[in-house]
């Protein structure tokens, strides 16, 4: 997946640990994690470069100092992920995992991802740095408490593939590595999609489109045209067309009287798996009921 979502002038290689053990974490969240700083890393390098990723271990003692002196003994299942992009200063590197503090201009960013990645490793009982300078590119390391083996139960990780369709659905994300990746999966499901970058190219796109609209997937705030601005134009000319947001600002789902009447809110981040489950679930909302994954479900707003 990354492969795809990285920039063809960005090498990505993976260099995997062996004998690494299991870690108690959840599986989307952490895959969501990967993603998130592999697009900040390749947005730090927009003449191209080298990511890499790989696996190890680590164990903490009770005397142990640098890199973990706010780590809890132990041993630790540690992903590092490096970039050779224009680094940061200290100043910037400080405030890295903070809500909303992005470098970049107006409208390129929400500047949450990091955040969101420093909440997924925290919540899951684990700590992630960053070491980085000018010039020199930048290191984010994730360390998760390894499970002991009398303890740990691998949770069957096979779940049913995704089910695609024929419908037509109507992409509109202003963050060009979220918009591809969910164009290009639910286009390998079998859906036509028509990705835009912003309410009004959507609105182009939708009026110039010969057949009919199923679905609308919009990102709530966007520059020049927010979600739910698009979704009142767009449904006086396409009445039967469904509607999902998304937005990576929490306070979103809690405003349901701001958001447009019977749609959907799907919280970021989430899984290519979750964005595929939930398409086919609100395409197939008038023949049967809605049955979501029970870890994250998309909420209804009507």
């Amino acid at each position: 997946m990354l492969r795809r979502l990285i920039r063809e002038d960005i090498a990505v290689t993976f260099v995997p640990g062996r004998d690494l053990g299991l870690v108690s974490v959840d599986a989307n969240q952490i895959e969501q994690v990967l993603i998130n700083l592999a697009v900040n890393a390749q947005d730090a390098m927009p003449k191209g470069g080298q990511l890499t990723i790989h696996t190890g271990t680590l164990f903490v003692s009770e005397e142990a100092s640098q890199p973990s002196a706010v780590m809890e003994p132990g041993e630790y299942v540690v992903t590092t992920v490096r970039d050779t992009g224009v680094g940061m200063d200290l100043n910037t590197q400080s405030r890295i995992f903070e809500p909303f503090f992005t470098t970049k201009r107006t409208g390129e960013g929400t500047g949450l991802g990091l955040s969101m990645a420093y909440g997924v490793v925290k919540q899951s009982g684990g700590y992630i740095q960053v070491e980085s300078q000018p010039g020199q590119g930048s290191t984010f390391k994730i360390y998760l408490k390894r499970v002991d083996g009398v303890e740990a139960k691998r949770e069957d990780s096979a779940q049913p593939p995704s089910q695609g369709g024929s419908e037509t659905v109507l992409l509109a994300e202003d963050e060009e590595s979220v918009r591809n990746l969910m164009a290009n999966h639910l286009r390998s499901l079998g859906y036509e999609v028509l990705a835009a970058y912003d309410g009004m190219s959507a609105i182009e796109m939708a009026r110039a489109h010969s057949g009919r609209i199923d679905l609308l997937i919009s990102d709530l705030v966007m520059p020049k045209m927010g979600g739910q601005e698009l979704a009142e134009i767009l449904l006086k000319e396409m009445a039967l067309m469904k509607v999902i947001f998304v937005s990576g600002y929490a306070g979103h789902s809690a405003a349901r009287n701001d958001l447009f009447p019977d749609s959907y809110f799907l919280p970021k981040p989430f899984s290519m798996q979750q964005v595929a489950n939930i398409v086919r679930e609100v395409l197939d909302e008038s023949a049967q009921a809605i049955v979501t994954e029970p870890n994250r479900a998309p909420e209804r707003f009507s």
